[in-house]
């Protein structure tokens, strides 16, 4: 047996962020509640999920109940339906999940059940690639179907909950010290949750809410929806989880139907979309006042779920035909199917829509190179397991932002880049990504010496030998070096 080598920026798994509002814009109506108080005397919590980066592939487990329990013993079941998640897919961004009318009142406890009854888990195998995990044990050896977490709100980590006094509750799952792997046949995972409690944390986070469009309100520079969180199905007029009020800005970046705009053209073009159309927005809660403000918005047939198939992971490789490899893939079917599978090759076309997160230039195909993160929107034209196969002609291509890790060899001077011996990108192991064809003339990008145009950020507190993270985008194809642009630099924390 071997513990999950977790050598991440973040030790721990953000699992649950329960924002207590009351009172104020982000206005709920959903689940929860008790019968002992009337709902004047109610606050609102407004429940998020999220994951760190880490050797999991694909973490896809059901959250069938998540609990408060107040001094006196009330417990209030704040999720409203079971939830499928994929943990793996939160590695940077927290999930609004649902807004839950909650009585005021000290709370102390709290419990969350999870179902690995239909699990679908991956791990990487000392070569980077994805292994299924077969088998889920407890500390005694024995399987896990069901598995209830108590969680302790004690001392400064009690939760106080009254109307119009907002709190924010962040339960943090240590994914190093919960699971130990064994990669012998079967491929097994012993848990054993580990949490920690934070109470009003603040380190910022982006923040990702998903559902149908409820209202448009130009003059305000917002919009709401119906929260339909992870993988639930964008239905008309469904409000079992809430609604949130959406904030927008003159930055704010939206794609609509595969084309990109920006601050207030693409408010009003949102304007003119049908009532619950489908809506993504990313974006950071922020506090004095609490308000959600966007800084992307994806909506209609740019959101997964519509009329086109979906494959959203990261480029390994790419051929001169403008052929792409996406490993770690999740895949979502016209039919509401989603589905992942470690490998599916996408070919590219001159007719392929390209666009780039937070950004409102014009792209195309040959932008695109390997180490890419990156959603594409097509259709199947091989649903075989092994082969996998998705053509984009006439659709879109997301690239979204990448990450880096390494360790630094060279800092950059006023003639060469900042160069990493890279170990990962997007959490996948480096020896899995072949970057033939990445450089001008044969100058292929080479992995332990991945070169990264840093630009002018700031590099005072990095030295030789430092494990790093960077986030930004690969270089487009065939013009290397530099392999990648730097939009933020972060020192990592290596245990």
């Amino acid at each position: 047996m071997q513990k999950l080598n977790n050598n991440w920026l973040r030790k721990y798994v953000a699992l649950f962020g329960m924002l207590i509002l009351g009172g104020f814009t982000l206005g709920a109506c959903g689940g929860g509640g008790s019968s002992d108080a009337g709902q004047g005397d109610n606050g609102e919590v407004l429940i998020a999920l999220t994951d760190a980066e880490g050797d999991f592939v694909s973490y896809t487990v059901d959250v069938l109940s998540i609990k408060l329990e107040r001094q006196d013993g009330t417990e209030v079941e704040t999720l409203p339906m079971n939830t499928r998640v994929d943990f793996a897919q939160y590695t940077e961004m927290t999930e609004f999940l649902t807004a839950a009318s909650v009585p005021r009142g000290i709370y102390v406890r709290g419990s969350v059940v999870l179902d690995y009854s239909n699990a679908d888990i991956w791990v990487e195998d000392a070569a980077g690639e994805a292994t299924q995990v077969t088998e889920f044990l407890d500390n005694a050896g024995a399987p896990v179907t069901e598995l209830e977490v108590r969680i302790t709100l004690e001392g400064r980590h009690q939760l106080p909950i009254a109307p119009g006094i907002p709190k924010n509750l962040m339960l943090d799952f240590d994914l190093k010290e919960s699971h130990v792997v064994s990669v012998a046949d079967p491929v097994s995972i012993t848990i054993d949750p580990v949490f920690v409690v934070e109470v009003d944390p603040q380190k910022p986070r982006i923040h990702r809410t998903r559902g149908p469009l409820k209202q448009v309100n130009v003059a305000d520079n917002a919009f709401e929806i119906y929260i339909r969180p992870f993988y639930h199905r964008i239905r008309t007029g469904q409000r079992i989880f809430g609604s949130l009020r959406v904030l927008t800005n003159d930055e704010t970046i939206y794609e609509i139907d595969g084309v990109t705009y920006s601050g207030a053209d693409g408010l009003a073009t949102l304007d003119t979309m049908a009532q619950f159309s489908a809506v993504i927005s990313r974006g950071n809660l922020r506090f004095n006042p609490l308000r959600f403000e966007a800084t992307e918005v994806y909506a209609g047939s740019s959101v997964p779920g519509g009329d086109m198939d979906v494959v959203r992971g990261t480029v390994t490789s790419r051929s001169a035909d403008d052929q792409i490899m996406v490993k770690g893939a999740t895949m979502f079917r016209t039919d509401g199917a989603i589905v992942f599978n470690d490998s599916v090759t996408i070919q590219l076309d001159a007719s392929t829509t390209v666009s780039k997160q937070l950004n409102v230039g014009t792209f195309d195909k040959d932008d695109i190179s390997v180490g890419q993160r990156i959603s594409v929107f097509g259709v199947i034209t091989n649903d075989q397991v092994s082969d996998l196969q998705l053509s984009a002609a006439n659709g879109y291509a997301r690239m979204r932002i990448s990450s880096v890790r390494g360790q630094v060899g060279v800092l950059p001077t006023d003639t060469n880049d900042l160069e990493l011996n890279a170990t990962s990108i997007n959490g996948r192991n480096i020896d899995i990504y072949d970057f033939t064809g990445t450089g001008l003339d044969g100058d292929d990008a080479v992995a332990t010496s991945y070169e990264i145009d840093t630009g002018s950020l700031s590099l005072d507190n990095i030295l030789v030998d430092d494990e790093i993270s960077v986030r930004g985008f690969p270089t487009p194809f065939g013009t290397a070096p530099a392999d990648f642009t730097a939009e933020s630099v972060i020192e990592s924390v290596i245990e």
